[in-house]
């Protein structure tokens, strides 16, 4: 590369800037003139921004790999002194750096969530007098991760030795053990996977009539027990792990029994209908596996299965409901190893982000997660606690069931049988000091206001409700008999949220919605031009079994068009004016309105946010999100700023080119 400027003119100006010596070479060289590097030195450092990015950016070219050599090695001499611990490169000392053996490390010692957490990855273990854990870490001076660590590790009499590794390079080594797990995970899967659809195909269900009015319990207790029917009820437990659904509906018809699964929010239906002849010895062999009396037929009952599956533990809650044609049996799948706890896994919008974190952070009030079942409100109340979890922090949580194991929290069961109910553990847990209470749903007027003085004494209190939005929380707890002035003074904020399904990204479909289409949701087409909107690739039953004969079905998501779910939320924080209009008793649309007009981004807007970005599609907005009530308390705040048509009257969004309602343009 060739640079204008003479060498002696630019080690003048370096000496007279008295800059690094990095520094002095990038001007000595001509890369950069003195003025611009002291600037860029001081946005880096006012910024946390990288120098590299900076300087790039400023010059409009790359650093040559010779002075990006340089400043590496400058800054990693850097952080040796700053921390005062050795430093470690990962492109010199490639012998430390074993990607097998750090995962080994990470599996046996130091979990992935704390290398996550705490920018830090296990690198090698001694094996002296005292064994010692080699840890590059970005960040060494930092005190929670070293009280971590010392927790993990100081049972297992392993001492740790700190150094200092850059964040580029932790980032490039986490990613490729992370795309590691990936592809071992997907080669697992491949070896144990078994076609359960084809074997339940060709099953023997060569079993003796039995009618379902008048067989005896023992008979049927007797037919649970036979191979057969203990295979069939396996498979379908393994076929239901095995394509990662959330539910399993046992459900007698008139002519047979049907099996469905729920599968991303919507019921698929995996195999035919099965005779009929099997409901009493199926319905019995679930009951018997969840120690349920398969005596009782007129009552609902719940019960509880683990088993393990892949070399993990898996839980079902089970319930079973009697109906017309035999008891309907409904199992829940709580599979936390599958599942990554973390607020940055579930929230994809940074502010939204940011204020969940922030409101986490308080030492006391109440935070309320709302949603219908299913939305995923548990794992995001454990991830509030994942982040909050250290051993200066007592943290104590009532569940019914317990569906997560989190190490160094208090976690209690409730039995109604026994008179253990949240609001009796929540007054228990009140006498022994906790800083963070989880309550797993507030349901009663007792474990309402319980928890609200709970909140109001210096703890702080999370837990859930069954509301539509954000605001209706306030109803809600205004029902259960909770004084207005008690819920203003508690609240910190109320997170709703919804789980819509991720369009599969190998298979989606480009195309241009209408004007009607997208003026349903206040979307302008003229606004809406660079956007590009997706559509699933969704193939009919008869369609994926084709696909499937002739090789050419999407190998991602299988003809279902979508893959996985992401989640939309909508975050209240309570201010001044919230707590005003609390305090006055205001209705759920005002409270709405306020809160949109502050700042608050509505369910809807957060999942036509996740539409333009491609993660999902219009049509799942519509089916989970969509309700009118979410668009006109928007459309209410965005008219109190005077946004309206001036030949509809309609109230108008500030993107809008033109009114959704009659074309007419706003400018």
């Amino acid at each position: 590369m060739a640079y204008s400027s003479s060498s002696k003119r630019n080690r003048a100006i370096a000496l007279r800037n008295n800059l690094s010596p990095f520094g002095n070479q990038l001007v000595q060289k001509g890369f950069i003139d003195g003025d611009k590097m002291q600037k860029a030195l001081a946005e880096s450092r006012k910024t946390g921004q990288s120098l590299i990015d900076i300087l790039e950016s400023a010059t409009g070219q790359q650093l040559p790999p010779d002075l990006l050599r340089q400043y590496k090695k400058h800054h990693l001499f850097e952080l040796k002194v700053l921390f005062g611990v050795e430093s470690v490169d990962p492109e010199i000392e490639t012998e430390k750096f074993s990607i097998n053996h750090m995962g080994e490390l990470i599996n046996s010692l130091i979990p992935l969530d704390i290398c996550r957490r705490y920018r830090l990855i296990p690198l090698q273990k001694k094996e002296e007098e005292q064994p010692i854990l080699v840890v590059a870490m970005v960040d060494p001076e930092n005190l929670e991760a070293q009280d971590d660590l010392n927790r993990i590790l100081r049972p297992k009499g392993i001492a740790v030795e700190r150094q200092v590794i850059t964040q580029a390079d932790y980032q490039q080594l986490i990613d490729q053990f992370l795309d590691e797990q990936v592809q071992k995970e997907t080669a697992k899967k491949k070896e144990v996977n078994v076609d359960v659809s084809l074997e339940l195909d060709n099953f023997d269900f060569n079993l003796e009539e039995a009618d379902d009015e008048v067989a005896d319990d023992l008979g049927a207790a007797n037919e649970a027990q036979a191979a057969p029917i203990i295979t069939l009820v396996n498979k379908i437990l393994a076929k239901a792990l095995q394509d990662g659904v959330s539910d399993i509906h046992v459900e007698p018809q008139e002519e047979g029994l049907k099996i469905r699964y729920r599968k991303d929010g919507v019921l698929q239906q995996p195999f035919d209908q099965m005779p009929k002849k099997i409901i009493p010895a199926v319905i019995a062999r679930f009951k018997i596996m969840a120690e349920l009396d398969i005596a009782e037929k007129r009552l609902p009952q719940d019960g509880k299965i683990r088993r393990m599956f892949q070399g993990r533990k898996v839980d079902f809650r089970v319930n079973t409901l009697p109906s017309r044609y035999g008891e309907k049996v409904v199992l829940r799948i709580l599979d936390n190893s599958a599942t990554q706890l973390g607020l940055d896994k579930l929230i994809s919008h940074e502010p939204t982000l940011e204020i969940v974190r922030d409101m986490a952070k308080r030492p006391f009030g109440m935070i309320l997660v709302t949603g219908p079942t299913g939305s995923g409100k548990s794992t995001s109340l454990y991830s509030v606690l994942a982040e909050r979890n250290s051993p200066d922090i007592n943290i104590s949580t009532a569940e019914d069931p317990i569906e997560y194991s989190l190490d160094g929290i208090t976690q209690v069961q409730v039995i109604r049988e026994k008179g253990m109910n949240f609001a009796s553990i929540l007054r228990a847990f009140l006498r022994q000091d906790p800083d963070v209470i989880l309550v797993g749903e507030t349901r009663d007027s007792e474990t309402a206001k319980t928890a609200i003085e709970a909140a109001l004494t210096g703890h702080l209190v999370l837990t859930t409700l069954h509301t539509n939005d954000a605001a209706g929380a306030i109803a809600r707890l205004d029902e259960m008999g909770v004084e207005p002035f008690m819920i203003s003074g508690a609240l910190v904020g109320v997170l709703a949220q919804r789980l819509m399904r991720r369009v599969c990204s190998e298979c989606r479909v480009a195309y241009n919605p209408t004007k009607e289409e997208l003026s349903r949701f206040g979307l302008s087409a003229a606004g809406e031009e660079e956007v590009i909107f997706y559509k699933a690739n969704k193939l009919e039953p008869e369609q994926i079994s084709a696909s499937k004969a002739n090789g050419s079905i999407c190998p991602k998501c299988n003809g279902v068009g979508y893959k996985g779910r992401v989640g939309v939320y909508e975050v209240m924080r309570n201010s001044e004016k919230l707590q005003a209009l609390i305090n006055e008793g205001a209705n759920t649309d005002r409270i709405k309105e306020t809160a949109v007009e502050e700042g608050m981004i509505t369910i809807l807007a957060y999942s036509l946010n996740l539409v333009k970005e491609g993660q999902t599609t219009l049509e799942e907005v519509e089916r989970v999100t969509f309700t009118d009530s979410g668009l006109e308390a928007e459309l209410k705040a965005k008219r109190k700023s005077g946004l309206t048509c001036g030949a509809c009257r309609a109230e108008l969004q500030p993107e809008w080119l033109d009114c959704p309602y009659c074309m007419t343009p706003r400018f």
